[in-house]
């Protein structure tokens, strides 16, 4: 096995093509890839549905390349869509996709594997299945084929629209599902064999073993295991209890030719306590599990000499015990550390100090909405005085920027709600202005504002998405009571975009002709909705709250649908359920949550 710190020029492959040019290329800039002998081992093709650029920003994707080559009869090499003007060229003449580190065919792999984090990448998945040579749909595709399996963040939220192109959905952590993967590949005698094996282990879903029934109306009405496969009646998701023996993901693979070229990302807490009902990973990554703190900062200590910024990736960030002592370590190894957004309820004077001490200009926080009353509704355990509290803290230490995440769309949401995104931000910005002026230097305000998309998995799974012409109306009032805040830029995405984004969330196995369409046609999603006759205002628009049988009710995520309708009832009566740690500290709004 050799490095990536090994000059890809003493492998022994001929360099006569552009593809393997560029791949020479790519791989003289990188540091940490691993090539393997194919003779004996498992081979699978790991893919990042977009560019590399993309992909390699991904730190799930780096952390199911380390999993799977960390076993030494397994070799995992990765492959990328192309960029557009590429693709094209590639579909058209035939040329097969190659991985990088050996320039094979996909095709010749035993593994087709995708990690999957976004809808939008749902077509790339199409594309990258044609351009390896192979039928798109499972079913078109014979035991010579590679096996494809589709896994990642999409894959816990619902699998169903990706379904009818993958032989095996794998739902859950990848810590506990690369394992299981590769020794039920070790074991199978066939094909039909290795389905069975893994239909019989946690996580992995195998949809053609199914048949699913639906009703006169077009709801689901049953999933029904086909007699003779062991497939369980629900596929419960695969999870690790414990992280205290793992690597926490992290960064393996350093290339300037990446949107993180110089940073260190690591994952620091997984899953968060807090559970705001729109949140379908605060849901789906429970429990809460911490890294351990030395292993941390050892892993950032071996990427100090190829990284000067360290990215800090988790949900909860301050929910590990020992943060402080991380930032701490991280800054007297000369880090400069971009944490994800942070929960403002935690956030903490030398949380903040050290944060701009490692040299960090901006800090992003979540506020959801401007309105108390409705981050009640959707369980989000902050209000707007502690807020603007934690904003005199954060400017007050000499941090310049603040983003901001607001979504509209949301439950019992009113004009008033509107109006008070507007009066939150520009508090802020009078706080921003109050300390900046002083030295000299205006810092800015960024807000970016997506319509509420009810996710699978979550409270909110039952409700119907605002009507898009109701979502306009709201964001075209933001906008014109924002534009008078000097300093502060609003970022509104569309309701079209989040139109055919929840068509992809909330869809069953019957979109996946509009997805196949979309591809053909460039994205084109109205155009290919129109053509296959898929009815998207089925999926999107309609109140599920009657429904027998949910696409996603397949996957067993832990959390049961008593506790979202609980948690649902409590949201229409702006009622919080408060983690343990906020009781206390919100005894004074007690009377709003008996």
């Amino acid at each position: 096995m050799s490095k990536g710190s090994v000059p890809f020029g003493r492998l022994t492959i001929f360099m006569t093509r552009q593809p393997e040019r560029d791949a020479r290329d790519i791989l003289s800039r990188e540091i940490g890839f691993i090539r393997k002998p194919h003779g004996g081992r498992l081979r699978i093709a790991l893919a990042f549905p977009n560019t590399y650029y993309v992909g390699m920003s991904n730190l799930g994707f780096q952390t199911v390349y380390r999993l799977f080559n960390e076993q030494e009869d397994v070799v995992c090499e990765r492959v990328f869509l192309p960029g557009r003007q590429e693709l094209q060229a590639q579909l058209a003449s035939g040329r097969p996709l190659r991985t990088i580190e050996s320039n094979t065919p996909v095709r010749n792999f035993d593994v087709f594997a995708f990690s999957v984090s976004f809808e939008w990448d749902y077509t790339n998945v199409v594309s990258m299945l044609r351009l390896a040579g192979m039928a798109p749909r499972a079913d078109a595709r014979t035991r010579h084929d590679p096996l494809v399996v589709i896994g990642g963040a999409v894959t816990f939220v619902n699998p169903e629209p990706l379904a009818a192109f993958a032989e095996v959905i794998a739902a859950g952590e990848a810590e506990a599902l690369a394992p299981a993967l590769a020794a039920a590949m070790r074991d199978a005698d066939g094909r039909d064999d290795l389905l069975r094996r893994l239909a019989a282990e946690r996580g992995f879903y195998v949809p053609s073993f199914y048949d699913v029934h639906y009703r006169p109306d077009g709801t689901i009405a049953a999933y029904e295991p086909k007699p003779g496969t062991g497939a369980p009646t629900v596929v419960q998701k695969a999870a690790i209890k414990s992280v205290e023996r793992l690597d926490p993901p992290a960064t393996t693979i350093f290339t300037p030719d990446t949107e993180f070229g110089s940073r260190f990302l690591i994952e620091v807490v997984r899953g968060c306590a807090n559970l705001c009902r729109f949140c379908w990973a605060g849901y789906n990554y429970l429990p809460v599990r911490a890294f351990p703190a030395d292993r941390i900062l050892e892993l950032a200590r071996l990427a100090r000499p190829h990284a000067n910024r360290a990215g800090l990736v988790s949900i909860a960030l301050c929910d590990h015990p020992e943060i402080e002592r991380i930032l701490r370590g991280l800054i007297d190894m000369g880090y400069s550390i971009s944490p994800a957004s942070l929960r403002l309820d935690d956030l903490t004077e030398p949380i903040v100090r050290m944060l701009h001490e490692s040299g960090e200009r901006s800090i992003t926080i979540a506020p959801e909405t401007g309105s108390d009353r409705l981050r009640r509704v959707i369980n989000k355990t902050v209000t707007n005085a502690e807020i603007l509290e934690r904003a005199e803290l954060i400017f007050a230490s000499g941090l310049e920027n603040l983003k901001l995440y607001y979504m509209i769309g949301l439950p019992t949401e009113t004009d008033d709600d509107i109006d008070a995104i507007r009066e939150l931000t520009a508090a802020l910005r009078g706080i921003l202005l109050a300390h900046s002026r002083p030295r000299g230097h205006l810092g800015r305000i960024v807000a970016s504002v997506n319509p509420l998309i009810p996710k699978p998995g979550t409270t909110y799974q039952w409700l119907p998405m605002e009507d898009p012409v109701l979502t306009e109306r709201k964001a075209k009032r933001l906008r014109s009571l924002v534009a008078d805040l000097d300093n502060v830029y609003f970022n509104i995405k569309s309701e079209r975009h989040s139109y055919y984004q929840a068509l992809l969330s909330l869809g069953d196995r019957r979109v996946a002709p509009a997805i196949e369409a979309a591809e053909r046609n460039g994205g084109q999603w109205r155009a290919a909705v129109a053509e296959t006759g898929v009815d998207a205002d089925f999926y999107i628009f309609r109140d599920r709250s009657h429904d027998a049988v949910l696409p996603w009710d397949i996957i067993d995520g832990g959390m049961k649908a008593s506790f979202f309708r609980s948690e649902f009832d409590k949201a229409i009566r702006a009622e919080w359920t408060l983690p343990p740690k906020r009781q206390q500290e919100n005894a004074r709004f007690l009377p709003v949550i008996s």
